[in-house]
């Protein structure tokens, strides 16, 4: 768009999401899910490779991790490549603000040996970084954050993960998956407790009818190294023991040392940067967008507040950043993908509402590839017949959720998807069965 664009970055180009969380994580997920697909080979008439057989797979972990950083670290070269091309200068350090339309950035974090920059616009993009628990601090080799799992060159024997959120889920099926005993610590009454409960409680049968170990209402109070492993403390005095821990209850803002509040930006009790919809702070000319803001912690509502802050910024026509119509996804097996309203947001504000349900296992595609948990299940407005939501639980939701994504941005009716045409057989076709299933309970003008 014709401006001149500085971008300032300590560890390397792509932040969180390339480097220590999404590309890494959904490229260890990529493998484990090789392996649970793997597990339908007898039904399908293939013997002798299933996770189950004398020849299972052998998984190794050192090579697999090995790949993790690799495509990792060439994202992030792909990414800087591109800005150079596009003439953007990379500046190597630790950026702070020096007041509202100054960086000042220090190549060693030594305040002392400081350049400033001036700009028009600045752009905050720092994101989070892995909470930890001052009674379970991570040291890389036993006690875990899911930044450090990539390290490790061994499969751990048993490992015990602490929190049953998106992380916690992701890594714990993973992990089971590859070959590891793991246990689940959740201090709530379900895995997944923000997420759509009957997706949640249909993956947490999955998770135990593989052999995980889900322990329900237990609250980790602190973890230790021992001899030969860990041993994680709950808080009523329960003991886990295991080869490792992964600490996965959440992430903080890393917004500490950069100058924010001295600046005059808002941050949150939690230390996010309070945005508007256009991804504005407090100070005029100062934007941020990310993780940092506690928006969503999604990186594609990330890229999409940079979007429009620097559309904002610049003067470019600009649509206020929507919600409503964001689409998300759990890399579980199977994967859970959601967009639009979900069922507890509507019924706690009182929106009228019809549903639909269709299990994955009543369709020809899902049967014929052996797939059997999940479900495609839609939401819309009894009177309008408008898609509000939808939730997809199956393989690659990740993928079947755009058809619902489409009708949710775009305010398409159930008698819109459902007179689409759809491949026959395929998976997407329960979605259009779904709509269709929902005409009936739809009544114009009621």
């Amino acid at each position: 768009m014709g401006a001149r664009v500085t971008v300032v970055e300590r560890h390397g180009l792509g932040g969180a999401a390339v480097l220590t969380d999404v590309v890494p994580s959904k490229t260890l997920i990529a493998t484990a899910e090789w392996l649970t697909l793997a597990e339908a080979a007898p039904e399908l008439g293939v013997r002798g490779t299933t996770a189950t057989s004398a020849a299972r797979p052998d998984v190794d972990l050192a090579a697999v991790n090995a790949r993790v950083r690799e495509l990792a670290a060439a994202q992030s070269v792909d990414i800087r490549a591109r800005l150079e091309r596009e003439g953007v200068e990379i500046v190597t350090g630790h950026g702070r603000l020096a007041g509202p339309s100054r960086v000042a950035v220090a190549a060693d974090a030594d305040a002392n040996a400081e350049t400033t920059l001036d700009a028009d616009t600045v752009l905050i993009a720092v994101g989070a970084t892995p909470r930890t628990l001052p009674t379970a601090m991570p040291d890389g080799e036993r006690i875990l954050t899911w930044t450090q799992l990539y390290c490790l060159d061994t499969l751990p024997e048993r490992l015990v993960v602490v929190g049953s959120g998106v992380t916690g889920a992701e890594f714990a099926g993973a992990y089971r998956a590859l070959g590891s005993d793991v246990v689940l610590v959740s201090s709530r009454d379900r895995v997944l407790p923000g997420e759509d409960e009957d997706a949640a409680q249909l993956l947490e049968g999955v998770f135990r009818g593989r052999g995980m170990e889900v322990m329900s209402r237990s609250r980790a109070a602190s973890a230790q190294r021992t001899a030969d492993g860990v041993s994680v403390t709950l808080a009523d005095g329960r003991v886990v023991e295991g080869s490792h821990v992964l600490v996965a209850v959440g992430a903080v803002p890393a917004t500490a040392g950069l100058g924010l509040a001295e600046a005059g930006i808002e941050l949150s009790e939690g230390g996010h940067v309070v945005v508007d919809r256009v991804s504005r702070t407090s100070v005029r000319g100062v934007y941020a967008a990310g993780d940092c803001t506690g928006v969503l912690p999604l990186a594609s509502v990330a890229a999409q507040q940079g979007r429009i802050a620097m559309a904002h910024a610049l003067g470019d026509a600009v649509e206020p950043l929507r919600l409503g119509s964001v689409a998300a996804n759990i890399f579980t097996e199977p994967e859970i993908a959601t967009v639009g309203y979900g069922e507890k947001y509507l019924r706690e504000h009182a929106i009228r509402f019809v549903t639909s349900t269709l299990p994955l296992a009543r369709n020809p595609r899902a049967k014929m590839l052996g797939m059997r948990d999940g479900f495609v299940k839609l939401f819309a407005h009894p009177e309008a017949g408008v898609v509000l939501g939808g939730v997809v639980v199956a393989p690659r939701a990740s993928e079947l959720i755009f058809p619902i994504t489409l009708a949710v941005a775009h305010r398409l009716t159930v008698d819109d998807v459902a007179s689409a045409f759809t491949v026959y057989p395929s998976l997407s076709g329960s979605i259009a069965e779904g709509a269709r299933v929902l005409h009936g309970q739809v009544s114009p003008g009621a």
